[in-house]
């Protein structure tokens, strides 16, 4: 098959959780197809893209001059795009130089099917050209805003989410509906999503990991280390670790005083920076191999209060063989159970509780951390999950057959 893969953002460098269930899923579904993928995004190089035109049939890339999330210039981007009916996250992308782009690659190209990769790129694509449609939701994007409203208390940012909330439940039924399949990566998801389009044409892949990769070590872990990753212009991330820091941090050094924390992942903001720096936490930014700062914890935190989908860090920490302590959210529709491959805890000072009873106790931290590797190892690969995507592309390619 001749697929266009079209997505927001790209899919390289592998800094969130997003890029990395795209890559490796299209780089699984090249061995069988032509794939090509259309992108847009800022922060665009021409040599970011080498290693992945050796494995795509073509990366088409159109680079944005869009201000950086959470500055000056990105709010008044905001508002003045805040008078459009879509969402400002999507609204955001509409250049004329991506529709220009994108309909040139359509008429110079059949493809036999189309991947919408998020919500995002919805708005770009004329669905009522009969080309089969697959729509990609790593997220209901939607719930992931409601429940940011729910827990922010900044008047500033109550408003955007209600705002965004409203316009992306609009988005999400006007777009998915056209679709002639959707993938989702939860259960949780797909009944969610059946509550307007059709269960039978909904696949839910497995969520994968790289275990040769992310693989346990010897040696490495520091006492009485915490670490908490991501890419952390994402608003849940951001959240994530402001409650880590304010709410969380100062029950667990209250039991532990000689507790240390890294918070490692792209983009942190200047009220993360500002407040990890009174809390002495180390908070790096990007860097190169994010394995480093889970090899040293002795518990992987996952504070997340607001999120959607599957998060694919935990999967990381558990390949790696570290003890987990999540939030429910943080957890939501992952193999896991409590006590058994992961701690759950939803209250904050419990949550803290639990972090601190694994610091103090090495040996519950094995069992956890053997269980947490051995579920991932056993069922959850990258080519399992393109195995799945691949069949639901073919379903689609049948039926219109």
């Amino acid at each position: 098959m001749k697929i266009l893969w079209i997505k927001a953002g790209g899919v390289v460098p592998l800094d969130s959780g997003g890029k990395i269930r795209s890559y490796h899923i299209l780089r699984e579904l090249s061995r069988q197809h032509e794939v090509t993928l259309f992108t847009f995004y800022r922060g665009w190089s021409e040599g970011m893209h080498t290693e992945l035109r050796k494995t795509l049939k073509e990366v088409i890339c159109v680079p944005l001059n869009l201000p950086a999330a959470r500055s000056i210039r990105g709010l008044a981007h905001y508002i003045a795009h805040s008078f459009s009916s879509l969402p400002y996250s999507m609204a955001k992308y509409y250049r004329s130089e991506v529709f220009r782009a994108f309909n040139h690659a359509i008429d110079a190209t059949s493809y036999d099917l189309w991947v919408c990769d998020f919500l995002y790129p919805a708005g770009l694509i004329p669905w009522d050209m009969q080309v089969p449609k697959v729509f990609f939701a790593h997220n209901v994007e939607a719930q992931v805003w409601e429940r940011y409203h729910r827990v922010t208390r900044n008047p500033f940012w109550r408003f955007v989410s209600w705002r965004e909330y409203r316009a992306l439940s609009k988005a999400e039924r006007l777009y998915i509906v056209r679709a002639d399949r959707l993938v989702t990566v939860s259960e949780l998801d797909r009944k969610f999503f059946s509550t307007y389009f059709d269960p039978f044409k909904i696949t839910v892949i497995p969520a994968g990991v790289d275990t040769d990769y992310f693989r346990p070590s010897e040696g490495d872990e520091r006492p009485n280390r915490l670490a908490c990753t991501g890419s952390f212009d994402w608003m849940p991330n951001h959240d994530a670790a402001l409650y880590l820091l304010k709410e969380l941090m100062p029950h667990i050094r209250s039991e532990i005083p000689e507790v240390t924390i890294c918070i490692a992942g792209r983009n942190p903001s200047s009220a993360i920076k500002a407040l990890g720096k009174r809390r002495g936490a180390e908070v790096t930014g990007w860097i190169e191999d994010i394995r480093s700062s889970i090899r040293e914890a002795a518990v992987y935190v996952v504070p997340l209060r607001v999120g959607g989908g599957t998060r694919l860090k935990i999967f990381e920490a558990m390949a790696m063989g570290k003890a987990i302590v999540s939030t429910p959210i943080g957890a939501e529709g992952l193999p896991v159970t409590n006590g058994e491959n992961i701690v759950i805890q939803n209250d904050s000072r419990e949550f803290a509780m639990a972090v601190v009873r694994l610091l103090r106790d090495p040996a519950t931290r094995m069992r956890l951390g053997r269980a947490a590797r051995k579920t991932v190892e056993d069922r959850y690969t990258w080519k399992a999950a393109a195995s799945e995507f691949d069949s639901a592309l073919r379903k689609v390619m049948v039926k219109r057959a």
